[in-house]
């Protein structure tokens, strides 16, 4: 059973930061690549940012030039630099992670609980 646990969310104005983690545990074999999504009110889920094993990046044109994913492989962390946070990126961020738990079965994606990230105006 793997577990992603989130934490970093939370209230911030306009122009601000925050920074998201989240930790895998359990009984992970090795993990393919980490991200973020986040879900607004009355929107569906989309990607924000994710990171593979090797260090390649992608963003949301949204978010590009103003988040940074990072990763540390030996503890199955992945965070997001947040700056200068607009109030169109509030929304519940989920963290997500594409892994294996053994080497015989293939891969599939496990999912965090979710974090509130809320930017006043």
């Amino acid at each position: 059973q793997v577990q992603l646990v989130e934490s970093g969310g939370g209230l911030v104005q306009a122009g601000g930061s925050l920074r998201l983690s989240c930790t895998a545990s359990g009984s992970i074999f090795s993990i393919n690549a980490m991200g973020w999504y986040r879900q607004a009110p009355g929107k569906q889920r989309e990607l924000v940012a994710g990171i593979f094993s090797g260090g390649t990046t992608n963003y949301a044109d949204s978010v590009k030039g103003r988040f940074t994913i990072s990763r540390d492989n030996a503890k199955n962390t992945v965070y997001l630099q947040m700056n200068s946070l607009k109030p169109e990126d509030t929304a519940v961020y989920y963290c997500n992670a594409n892994l294996r738990t053994s080497p015989v079965y293939g891969a599939s994606d496990a999912w965090g609980r979710g974090t509130l990230v809320t930017v006043s105006s």
